[in-house]
Formats: C-alpha cells, structure tokens, sequence
C-alpha cells in the first residue's frame, strides 16, 4: 500500500454527483461556504490574522483511538481556526510511516501513538519532532478466547497477537509479561507466551481461524473480537493511575512549528476546540467519526463494535506526559529502545497559552519540556 493517501482523493473518487462532491470537500476541512473565499485567499485564521503558510499537511490513522482528527477535520472544526490555510490530510497503517512522512515533510503535524513518537525522536537525536499536545487516552484491551483462557495466569503457553513489533501496545504487553516473572525474546517474540505481531487489520480472521488465543490491541480491534466471541480479561487503564495513560498524542516538525508556529496554534486551537464538541457532544461525535471511516476505508463500524469501543477511549487535550515517560522506560526494559534523554520532546507553551485563554488547567510536560 502507499505510504499515505488523501482523504480527499478517495473523496473525489467516490463522488457520484457535484452535491456529494461539495460534502466531501468540506468533510476534508476545505471550508464549507463559497461566501469565505475571499477570506481564504487572504490566509485570515479565525481570529482575523493572516497565517503564514497556505497549507498545513496534518497526518492521523483511520482509528477511532484518532478520532480527533477524524472528527475534526470531518467538521471543519480545525479548518475553522486555520481560516484560508488549508488542510491537507493524509492517513497511515502505522506509526513508523507517518514518522518517515514527517520527516521527509510529507507532512507537517500528526496524531500518533507514544512509541512512534519516542523513537522518532530518539532515532533523529531530538532533532525530528516536539509533542505539542494529547489527543486520546485508553481504548486498549487484552481480549481472549474464553474456550482457552479463563484467566490471566492461563496466557502462559498461548499466542497473543500485538499490531507490531515495538509499537505501543507491543511494548506494554512485553512489560506486563516481565512483571508477571515470565520470559519472552522481545525481537522473536518467543518464550512463556507467544507474542504474535498481526496487523489489526488481518487479527480478526486470525482470531476466527484459530492461529491466535487473544490480542493485546486498540479499539476498535478489541470490539471487533469481542463480536465474534472474545471475552475482554483485562482492559490496560487499569494499570494506570487514575485510569489513563496516552494513547494518541499530537506532533510536528520542528521546522514547521518554528517557521509556522501560528499555524500550529492555530492547529492546536482547532483540537481543543474539537475534544470539547467530542466530550459536549459524545453521540454526535462518534457518528462523525465512523462516517469518516467509512470515508476511509468504504466501510462504518456497526453499532455491535462501534458503542463498546467508543466507551473505552477519553478524548483530553493533557498528553499524560509522565506516561510517556514511563512507556519508553518500559521499550529500554524490553530492549526494544536504546537508553534515550527524552528531555526537549514536549513543546507545551502554544498548548498551555490556549488552555489558559480558554479558562482551562494548563499540563505538564514532566520534566520533559524544551529548556
């Protein structure tokens, strides 16, 4: 597959008719009124001021635990702040892609996963990417065959599928194996458990086929399972404090975000905006989210999967950034992260500023912050 594909080129293939043509472009975060165009020619944001750039390529995964950009971008939410700089989004399987497309500027901003995020990071020895923002906690299970497993204790000897080798919910898996005194290669996956790494979007029929016991996956994955008879064992947040941990974070280029740092306010203000219309308006939400799924991929999410993984995921605007910390210590435990001083990874001041202005608690970037 290609590395990246745009929303609105599926959308424009898929349009039958100049009304189904007009909803797509504005479902892309093209703007959604002819009377705007002046503005937009202009580059005027929301507040009144000329942006910088023309265009914003911001990155994100077709997954409901990235459905803050799905939402979004679907309502115009972020192009609302972005005025006449437009959104050009593209989507990726996986986080090393969207990392390679950041760095080749691909793209400028993306949503993405903790893991991804470090090692792009520590590869490019904190030259690559800030994190400017959180955008999901949650949203991941361990999910199993009740025939085979009725118990945590009874994962040992079986083959538990994670998407891949050293993302995120691989590594989490591997630590929660080390604690329970087992041992498993990290690059083989072999040992007291079977840690199979299965794209999610072949994992259901490897569940069905039998090839796997259970998956250690994100939503809407999980779901997927659980409608075809998987038993959820033990849903991750609760070895969190408080229940979260981050699951998607916002980042950018380090170029764009110094030659473009009002576009990437403007960007940021544009989340904000759209995990408060999320948390305001959940059902809405989540019927704006799979819609554009179902944009993406040709195919919604029913009910039977949509709802259940819906629950699981809190859209917040903190990046929970001692977790990140505490999961890159668990990739170095693993050995799947060289030893790596993550200091200058998070860039919060532009988060912090709109936070404050809209009368929110500011974040903390533990420590990690640019100095």
């Amino acid at each position: 597959m290609p590395a990246t594909r745009t929303t609105l080129r599926r959308s424009l293939a898929a349009a039958a008719a100049l009304p189904l043509l007009a909803v797509a472009l504005t479902a892309c975060g093209y703007g959604s009124d002819a009377k705007d165009d002046d503005a937009k020619k202009a580059n005027v944001s929301a507040d009144g001021k000329k942006l910088s750039a023309d265009t914003v390529k911001i990155g994100y995964f077709p997954n409901l635990t990235h459905a803050t950009a799905l939402v979004g971008i679907q309502e115009g939410l972020i192009a609302k702040e972005l005025g006449g700089t437009t959104v050009k989004p593209s989507t990726f399987n996986a986080g090393p892609e969207e990392i390679e497309a950041l760095n080749a500027g691909s793209i400028d901003i993306g949503f993405i996963g903790p893991s991804p995020a470090i090692n792009g990071f520590s590869k490019s020895k904190g030259k690559s990417l800030r994190i400017i923002g959180g955008s999901a906690s949650g949203g991941v299970k361990l999910v199993v065959n009740p025939k085979k497993i009725k118990s945590l204790d009874q994962l040992k000897g079986k083959k538990i599928a994670t998407p891949q080798l050293g993302n995120t919910q691989d590594v989490a898996f591997l630590n929660w194996i080390s604690e329970k005194g087992w041992k498993v290669d990290a690059q083989s996956g072999k040992g007291d458990v079977s840690v199979v790494r299965t794209d999610n979007k072949v994992t259901p029929d490897a569940y069905k086929s039998g090839s796997i016991d259970g998956a250690w996956v994100p939503e809407p994955t999980a779901s997927k399972l659980v409608a075809q008879g998987a038993k959820v064992l033990l849903d991750e947040s609760t070895l969190w404090p408080e229940k979260k941990f981050v699951i998607t974070n916002i980042i950018v280029s380090q170029k764009f975000l110094t030659e473009h740092p009002d576009v990437v306010e403007a960007v940021l203000r544009g989340s904000v905006n759209t995990n408060a219309w999320i948390n305001a308006n959940p059902d809405k939400a989540k019927a704006s989210a799979n819609a554009a799924l179902k944009e993406l991929s040709g195919k919604e999410l029913p009910p039977e999967v949509l709802d259940p993984a819906w629950k699981s995921i809190q859209f917040i605007d903190d990046p929970l950034a001692a977790t990140l910390d505490t999961e890159a210590k668990h990739a170095v435990k693993a050995g799947l992260l060289d030893q790596t001083d993550l200091t200058g990874i998070y860039d919060l001041k532009p988060l912090n500023k709109i936070l404050k202005a809209a009368g929110k608690p500011e974040v903390a970037d533990a420590g990690l912050g640019v100095k």
